[in-house]
């Protein structure tokens, strides 16, 4: 039996991942959208997030990045963020997914990180912000789209030969350090960009 079941077969460890991944992705993303309707009604209000010029939410809500289908991107992260949560509760109860329902989340998850690197370019490079609750989003996405891509073949919720199986079980062991390497991407270059150690060690 996995490492990562427990008795009867529920991929324990996964599950509770992707349910405290989504609730932090979840939280984040509702904190945003509560800020940002409070701006909506009061123009002259401050955000919980403005903690410096460098590290601020407000300059990313105001801007059109901000809004890239025409409403707040938060909204679609209070939504997105409900399907890893509820995908968890579901494999915590029980329940087995046909291969296509894996196929079309990794698909998701993979719209979520190509927007994740997306808002920040923006960010860094075009609004030069680090927004504290949009970072709380990007470092739970990361992780979920990476944790989660090759895990269906190698648990066998989704049927390959044994040989492919086993070559995408040794290449799943390096999860960890794909992770590491799109966190250090995006340390290195708003470094780079914005030297964010330096504010940080003004602010904090």
């Amino acid at each position: 039996m996995s490492t990562e079941t427990r008795p009867g077969g529920r991929p324990l460890a996964f599950a509770l991942f992707t349910i405290i991944a989504g609730v932090i992705g979840w939280f984040a993303s509702f904190e945003l959208l509560t800020e940002y309707v409070k701006v909506l009604k009061t123009p002259d209000y401050v955000p919980n997030c403005n903690v410096s010029v460098l590290v601020t939410c407000g300059p990313n809500m105001g801007s059109w990045q901000g809004s890239l289908f025409g409403f707040s991107n938060t909204i679609l992260g209070v939504a997105a963020f409900m399907a890893p949560i509820l995908v968890g509760f579901a494999l915590l109860a029980g329940a087995r997914f046909a291969p296509w329902f894996w196929h079309v989340y990794r698909v998701g998850l993979l719209g979520g990180i190509v927007f994740v690197f997306w808002l920040f370019s923006q960010s860094v490079y075009s609004l030069g912000t680090l927004c504290p609750w949009c970072m709380v989003v990007w470092s739970v996405t990361i992780p979920l789209f990476w944790v989660t891509l090759l895990r269906p073949e190698a648990v066998g919720d989704v049927p390959v030969s044994e040989p492919a199986r086993k070559r995408i079980e040794s290449l799943r062991s390096w999860t960890w350090v794909f992770i590491l390497f799109s966190y250090l991407i995006i340390a290195v270059l708003a470094q780079l960009r914005l030297d964010w150690l330096a504010e940080f060690s003004r602010t904090f």
